[in-house]
């Protein structure tokens, strides 16, 4: 576009009009049409090519005044220490100084005046004992000296010996009687008599009517009956008989031991019959035990009874306790209308027929009013009711 008045020096206007001038006259600017509806967008054309960058504009005055500095933050957490370093060389040991010379020793000091004694000390503890020294050589034998008395030489009543095939002794241990009758014809009340182990053959009976008497047999101390009689009687009150082992030669029809007083004991015995063939209520009637009518309080217990016709007969009216005895190989403890307390007993092979009999006449009340609890307190007895 050419300003009014310009020269056009283009080649076309100079072909067209040679030598002519035209004068561009500018006329009125007329009124700004309205302005047509805005047609649609044509597609956008490619993009030019960069231009060239501009030159850099004068840095602006700085912005307003610094704000406020705001708090300071939360400390951030520690980071992970560093590894160590290596350790430097040590360096060389610097050189060893001179020694110095020893100084003289000084001259002693005079010795001071001794003290006066202190008190003396409580004594230090015993020492450890030395080792025991080597044993002398031993001496010669001295003489012998003269032989003491002789032990128990003196009769006492209270303590009788027995031996059996002794031969005229006076009852002390150092010279025993030679048989029980003999024995019992001598101890006094509350004394006790002693059987050493033998044979004793009894064909006679033997009556024990003293009072707290006490028979101990010793181990293997064996009365054996050779005759139809009964071996022992007691008749006393209040004596023990323990230890003994009684049998026989031959089955007889008799019990080994007769109680016939009250508060007697008759403990740890073993009294036992020969064997009879054939069933048991076919054999001799021999007994371990009997009790007469009307004794009172009499305790049988701890012995142990086997081959005979009963372990015992309690008679009527008789009164105590049979405990812990064992039983086997007879037909049991036989209670006539008799009141004892049994417990404890216990029974053997072979088998007993019965172990406990209570026949017609005694009573059901006590101790006998329960024969499941009699049953059950002496090791499941086999009882024949016969009331």
């Amino acid at each position: 576009m050419f300003n009014d008045f310009e020269y056009c020096h283009c080649k076309c206007c100079n072909d067209q009009n040679k030598n002519k001038i035209i004068i561009n006259q500018k006329g009125t600017t007329g009124a700004t049409g309205a302005t047509g509806a805005t047609g649609p967008t044509g597609p956008t054309g490619a993009t030019g090519i960069q231009g060239e960058r501009g030159a850099t504009g004068a840095t602006g005055a700085n912005g307003g005044a610094t704000g406020a500095t705001g708090p300071i933050g939360p400390t951030g957490a520690t980071g992970p220490t560093g590894p160590t370093g290596a350790t430097g060389p040590t360096g060389a040991t610097g050189i060893q100084g001179e020694r110095g010379i020893t100084g003289a020793t000084g001259i002693a000091g005079a010795t001071g005046a001794t003290g006066a004694t202190g008190p003396t000390g409580a004594t230090g503890a015993t020492g450890v004992t030395g080792d025991q020294g080597i044993q002398g050589i031993q001496g010669a034998t001295g003489p012998t000296g003269a032989t003491g008395p002789s032990g128990n030489t003196v009769f006492n009543p209270y303590s009788i010996y027995v031996r059996s095939n002794t031969i005229g002794g006076i009852g002390t241990q150092q010279n025993p009687l030679t048989s029980l009758e003999d024995a019992l014809n001598v101890v006094a009340n509350n004394g006790t008599i002693y059987l050493y182990d033998g044979i004793y053959p009894i064909d006679t009976t033997i009556t024990l009517a003293k009072n707290n008497v006490t028979i101990i047999g010793k181990p293997n101390a064996v009365m054996l009956l050779t005759a139809n009689v009964i071996p022992l009687v007691v008749t006393g009150s209040g004596n023990t008989i323990k230890g003994l082992t009684m049998t026989s030669d031959n089955p007889y029809p008799v019990e080994f031991i007769q109680i016939g007083g009250n508060n007697n004991v008759v403990r740890e015995n073993i009294i036992y019959g020969p064997t009879q063939s054939g069933g048991s209520d076919t054999w001799i009637i021999n007994r371990g035990i009997v009790t007469q009518g009307n004794t009172q309080n009499n305790w049988i217990d701890g012995n142990i009874l086997y081959s005979l016709r009963q372990s015992g007969y309690l008679n009527p009216n008789s009164t105590g306790y049979i405990t812990h005895n064992v039983v086997f190989n007879t037909r049991g403890w036989v209670v006539d209308s008799a009141l004892f307390q049994f417990s404890d007993n216990s029974w053997g092979e072979p088998a007993n027929a019965v172990d406990i009999a209570l026949l017609n006449g005694t009573t059901s009340g006590v101790p006998y009013n329960s024969v499941t609890e009699l049953q059950d307190n002496n090791s499941n007895a086999n009882i024949s009711d016969q009331r």
